[in-house]
């Protein structure tokens, strides 16, 4: 994911990407002229992360491991391996919330407030595979729904439920399986995938919470 900062992305528009050797990496939409130069001596203001690919959205990923062993191991290679092929730097994952979250369902660690596994699904193989290839890559876990049961139906009052403790408590145990069960550092954990309307209640008390339970818990 590599976000166009400025751009207003049109389908039929083209969008370049030029690498200039000497200095930085410019990228710009070319309908309308936007620029963003990414200058990586420059000590201040944002920092390039590296490039990162996505498996989330709800099957995406669900039958990479379908493939014999040896195709697999060639595409895990070149998704993950060092100076070879696309040689990822990020991995973001989809947290699954047992509910259509595009195009599938994911499992979720938690179906129910007291039942918590942290061997369902297939994001914790996929991440193992990427960090046995790149031990350097970030990992970085985000939500696109939740559970039925941390909120209603339709999942808006997952924030503000409880003062939003069950939704902190959900992520942190998600947390707490991948570095306990599977041997995994979490780097980076988001808070929703498209959800910017419900920041409008409780979304930034909610930020404040996790960053707590998240100091609680070790992390």
């Amino acid at each position: 994911n590599i976000g166009l900062s400025g751009c207003k992305y049109r389908p039929n528009s083209p969008v370049a990407i030029m690498l200039r050797p000497a200095a930085f990496v410019a990228l710009f939409c070319v309908s309308n002229a936007s620029y963003v130069e990414i200058d990586p001596y420059n000590e201040a203001g944002r920092v390039f992360n590296g490039i990162g690919a996505l498996s989330g959205g709800g099957a995406t990923s669900k039958l990479l491991f379908s493939y014999p062993s040896e195709e697999l191991d060639e595409i895990l290679d070149t998704l993950f391996k060092p100076k070879f092929g696309a040689s990822l730097q990020i991995l973001k994952v989809e947290i699954g919330g047992d509910t259509c979250s595009t195009e599938g369902s994911e499992s979720s660690h938690m179906h129910t407030r007291e039942d918590l596994s942290c061997t369902r699904g297939y994001e914790w193989r996929l991440m193992k595979e990427a960090k046995e290839r790149n031990p350097d890559i970030v990992l970085y876990g985000l939500p696109w729904g939740f559970p039925n049961w941390l909120g209603s139906p339709s999942n808006q009052n997952v924030l503000t439920n409880n003062g939003g403790k069950d939704a902190a408590n959900y992520i942190v145990n998600w947390i707490d399986c991948a570095n306990n069960t599977h041997g995994l550092h979490i780097d980076v954990i988001g808070v929703w995938n498209e959800k910017d309307p419900e920041f409008d209640e409780g979304g930034v008390a909610y930020l404040k919470l996790l960053r707590k339970v998240l100091d609680e818990k070790g992390f």
